[in-house]
């Protein structure tokens, strides 16, 4: 009879970059573990020391070099896509481990597809932002720019699908696995993967800052939160308050919620100076910090719609499933995934996101004829039950 020990298995986990659902996924990851599996985690310093646990012998935490985090999000994409590949191998041999996983995966598409292995290990990883079959989701007329990203991507699967080192492709986006299976002679290693919505908090403290006023009796709270960059659509969204007539802003309040990309911090703060004056009504407030689970839940809770204007973001988001489980109606983009299972779930309403007009059309709508018109309160529910954290955790630690 083999000894518990030798019945054990390690895997090692590769996530270079502390911002986002990095967190938040590494500890469902460690919290429905399977006892069998023993766990290293090699991530920046600052999320090790949010993950750490104390006591747990069976999660080892490495830490990245502040220069080999660096390294990982470097430009051009295709330096940082072969220092995670490099520092994959070089932390499989020195733990151990005998299959390692990327928490995001899409970048190791190059490597792969050059065939690069790592050691006699396997791995596979979590692919976030599929779009090469975007056509088949709903309208889409993409620019030069993205057809060539495209054809990129479409070259790069097909050849990283046939390196034997890659066991798994676990795939966000639920229409991307047939597509692969039809397309690319090794399309049956992408697989569905949930995108896991964080249970409610029970009985969450009410946040202990000026937002906890939100929303303020008699307006219809918009609440936009995570980490307010670009993409996320918080300038759209100013550029949209700025366009609504005076009865309509004097009905609304909009909270922007998260750490702001300082990239966009001088911008932001423009624009907020600008709908001080041009829209006096209007009720807005910036709380500018990552926000923990217990204080976003309640200020979902609080919202009335929360917003999601992407511009024209790949991928899934976990905004769509914090709306969902709290009963929330999104304002979310039309294109690719979110539009296509904002529609096809009744999750609120899709918009042209790259319009701030649109948007201001929409936030108007949504006030004058109440939020609860454009949501599907039982179609919402069971979009959320059927993607949980467990079913995140059995996926990936079945190696």
């Amino acid at each position: 009879m083999p000894s518990p020990a030798a019945e054990r298995r390690r895997l090692l986990i590769f996530e270079p970059n502390a911002e986002g659902h990095s967190l938040e996924w590494l500890a469902h990851l460690i919290h429905y573990r399977d006892p069998g599996t023993e766990i290293s985690i090699v991530a920046p310093a600052e999320l090790c020391r949010a993950l750490r646990c104390a006591g747990d012998t069976a999660v080892q935490t490495i830490a990245l070099t502040p220069r080999e985090a660096a390294l990982c999000v470097q430009r051009p994409l295709s330096l940082a896509a072969f220092t995670r590949w490099r520092l994959m191998r070089r932390h499989l041999r020195e733990s151990g481990a005998e299959h390692g996983f990327f928490l995001t995966i899409d970048l190791l598409a190059m490597p792969l597809a050059f065939g690069l292995g790592f050691g006699g290990r396997s791995v596979s990883g979590i692919l976030f932002r599929p779009s090469v079959h975007y056509a088949a989701l709903g309208p889409y007329r993409p620019s030069l720019g993205e057809r060539l990203r495209d054809w990129r991507k479409d070259v790069f699967y097909r050849l990283m699908l046939r390196n034997r080192a890659l066991a798994r492709v676990l795939s966000l986006d639920p229409f991307f696995p047939d597509y692969a299976r039809r397309r690319y002679p090794d399309g049956a290693k992408v697989e569905s993967l949930p995108d896991p919505a964080q249970q409610p908090v029970e009985k969450a403290a009410p946040p202990a800052h000026p937002e906890s006023e939100f929303v303020p009796p008699g307006r219809i709270g918009f609440l936009l939160f995570g980490y307010l960059a670009e993409r996320k659509g918080p300038l759209a969204v100013l550029d949209a308050l700025a366009l609504l007539k005076p009865g309509i802003a004097s009905r609304v309040a909009v909270l922007l919620a998260g750490k702001v990309d300082p990239a966009i911090a001088d911008r932001l703060e423009h624009r907020r100076r600008v709908l001080a004056r041009c829209q006096p009504a209007l009720w807005l407030r910036l709380y500018a910090r990552r926000l923990d689970d217990g204080e976003l839940a309640e200020l979902v809770r609080r919202s009335d719609v929360v917003l999601a204007p992407y511009q024209r973001f790949v991928g899934s988001s976990g905004v769509l499933l914090w709306a969902a489980r709290s009963g929330r109606p999104v304002l979310a983009q039309d294109f690719g995934l979110v539009g296509r299972l904002t529609r096809d779930h009744g999750l609120g309403l899709a918009v042209d996101s790259r319009d701030p007009a649109a948007i201001a059309a929409e936030i108007a709508r949504m006030v004058e004829h109440g939020p609860a018109a454009f949501f599907d309160r039982a179609a919402a529910a069971r979009f959320a039950d059927a993607q949980t954290p467990q079913r995140l955790a059995s996926l990936v630690l079945s190696v």
